[in-house]
């Protein structure tokens, strides 16, 4: 039996085909991609993506679940369920003890309590500013003319940091201009943002209530800088998935598999 799962988020899309056999859920084939402007198309694309990698056709799809903020956008699902379960269930497939969930995407980043069964019984979203996100990472590594992959080098690499108070992208933006200005070091620069996403992420946590284990994931799980940071504030080790940035196009997956 094959499932497939569609996660439309504001950023990127992903879509994950899971093979169900002899009470095991394999990922057989998976695609990320920008959503871009039309999140249909992006759906679609990462749709047949995922069908060429599983070397399976649409046929051979028992049923599609759509996630994320667009996923009423997916005319061919057979059905939509909020990120929120979607997320639980794809970091449980991979750890069944989890307890608390950290997500940051592109543009948006949420923490999930979870109890012993795997139900969320508590979550926070950051869905009205950018602050913290992936895309807040862009744009900072461009203002300060560094590639965004160097800095987990810079950050593991060098002590102290400045400051960044402004919570906003464009104004935090503006504060770097006027650091580099100013004459400060780049590496002081960078890991006074990665200190600073890390604050606000902690923030949310304190507000769920922090239990362990604890996954990260999302596309910004990938940077190393930012997972050392919070694994040093939160003094706990995060439990990070091998592909984190399709846990809730997996979680659906899964669900969907039960339609």
């Amino acid at each position: 039996m094959h499932s497939c799962g569609i996660d439309i988020g504001s950023v990127s899309t992903e879509s994950v085909i899971i093979q169900s056999a002899n009470g095991k859920n394999d990922i057989v084939g998976y695609d990320i991609r920008p959503t871009g402007s039309d999140s249909k198309a992006a759906a679609l694309l990462s749709f047949e993506n995922s069908l060429k990698e599983a070397g399976v056709s649409k046929k051979d799809i028992n049923s599609i679940v759509s996630t994320g903020y667009g996923r009423i956008n997916v005319p061919f699902a057979d059905k939509n369920i909020t990120e929120i379960s979607c997320h639980a269930k794809g970091v449980l497939s991979k750890f069944e003890d989890i307890r608390t969930i950290i997500d940051i995407g592109g543009q948006d980043s949420k923490v999930i309590k979870i109890d012993e069964t795997g139900t969320p019984i508590d979550f926070l979203m950051n869905d009205k500013c950018a602050a913290g996100t992936g895309r807040f990472l862009e744009v900072m590594s461009s203002a300060m003319e560094l590639d965004l992959k160097d800095f987990a080098d810079i950050f593991l690499n060098n002590t102290g940091e400045v400051n960044i108070s402004s919570t906003c992208t464009v104004f935090a933006e503006s504060e770097i201009v006027s650091l580099i200005g100013q004459g400060i070091e780049r590496p002081k620069i960078v890991r006074g943002l990665i200190y600073s996403i890390v604050s606000r992420i902690i923030s949310m946590v304190e507000r769920v209530g922090l239990e362990e284990p604890v996954s990260l994931t999302g596309g910004v799980a990938k940077n190393m800088a930012v997972v050392k940071g919070l694994e040093e504030r939160l003094k706990t080790k995060l439990m990070i998935p091998e592909e984190p940035q399709i846990t809730g196009a997996l979680g659906a997956a899964i669900f969907a598999l039960k339609n």
